[in-house]
Formats: structure tokens, sequence, C-alpha cells
């Protein structure tokens, strides 16, 4: 158990470094014997954790695509529990739901986690990494919607599960048009998912406003 617990500020500050060159570069411009210099970590702990650079590498990719992703729940979680009425849900969440749809950041995290997913196919390992990830980031995005569901703020004739993976779907699927050579513009965006957020709210909105 010590040595485990030594061992996690050795692998963040590997990941964090390999996790810096991946955001803004590929994996060329991963070097090895580059990371162990920059964080000082010695050359044999970097395999003995992880087992060859590629095993860094796919690690990394894994704690980008987990951390963008929970960086959103924390957002959608904050929101949850700060309000108690269906008007004040309203309020937090439409505001939130523009934020992860729009903007030159949003597209930029939009592609790279797209990136890290097209690795993903030609990976097994790294396939397996994401699969995983993703189910228990999808799983937490389920509770969120649970939660409103419970309160009577979101409609309970759709399950949670499906509303969460709908919610992804419409946000991640966004990339297919950052591609187009004329994309959708952000105002038209927005919009389109503010009607959409409408249909998942509860159809009798005074019920959960006590």
């Amino acid at each position: 158990m010590v040595k485990q617990q030594r061992s996690i500020p050795v692998m963040t500050a590997v990941l964090d470094a390999v996790a810096e060159r991946l955001e803004t570069s590929d994996e060329a411009s991963i070097r090895i014997p580059e990371i162990c210099e920059s964080t000082g970590i010695n050359y044999g702990s970097v395999y003995h954790h992880f087992g060859s650079r590629d095993g860094v590498i796919e690690a990394a990719y894994e704690m980008i695509f987990t951390r963008l992703a929970e960086q959103d729940l924390e957002m959608l979680h904050e929101a949850n529990i700060a309000v108690s009425t269906f008007e004040a849900y309203v309020g937090a969440m439409a505001p939130l739901v523009d934020i992860v749809s729009n903007g030159d950041a949003r597209r930029a995290r939009r592609a790279l986690r797209l990136r890290i997913v097209a690795a993903s196919q030609t990976r097994p390992p790294l396939r397996e990494l994401i699969a995983q990830a993703q189910m228990r980031l999808t799983d937490e995005l389920t509770q969120i919607v649970r939660y409103g569901q419970d309160r009577g703020w979101l409609r309970n004739d759709l399950n949670a599960h499906l509303i969460a993976v709908l919610m992804q779907a419409l946000v991640f699927g966004r990339n297919l048009d950052d591609a187009s050579a004329k994309p959708v513009g952000d105002d038209q965006w927005g919009g389109a998912m503010a009607v959409v957020f409408s249909e998942v709210l509860h159809l009798s909105p005074g019920i959960g406003s006590a």
C-alpha cells in the first residue's frame, strides 16, 4: 500500500507531462527521455508503471478523455444541487447547455476527444480504457439526470440513461459539422440545443417548484 501511494505522484507527473504535449501536438512529439528529464522521474520507473511508450501514451489519452468530460459533469452537478425549484433549475441549466456546445475552446475540446476515440479504434488496450471511461462518465451523467427526474424537473417518461446518451451525442456529434466547409453558427446551434433541452423538461413546470 505504501509503495502504491508513493507511485501515484510519479504516475501523475508523467501523465500530466505527456498529456500537455498530446493536447498541443501529436504522438510523434512524445519522447520518454524528454519526459523523464522534464519531470525528474527515473526512466526505469516510467516503464515499470506503464510498460512501454505506448502504455504511457494510452494512459495519458484516457486521462485527458476523462478529465475533459468530468469538468463538464462537475458543472452540471454543481448546478443541480444549488437549486431547489423548477424555475431555478431551468435558469441554471440553460446557460450550461450553451456553454458546453459553443465557442472555439469547446470546438477544440470536442476535436481532442474525437481524436482520442479515433486513436482507440486501432489500439485495443486504449479502446478498452476509453470504453470503461465512457461507461463511467455516462453512469455519472445518468445520475445527474435522475436527480432532476426525482424532483419532477425532467420528464420521467424518458429513461435517464437514454437522456444522458442523447445529451452526449448532440454535443459530441457536432464534430461532424465542425468539419464542414460551412458549419452551423453558434447562435443557430444554441437555439437548436435550447429546443432539445426544453423537450426533456417536465411537461408540467409546476411540479417540483414548491
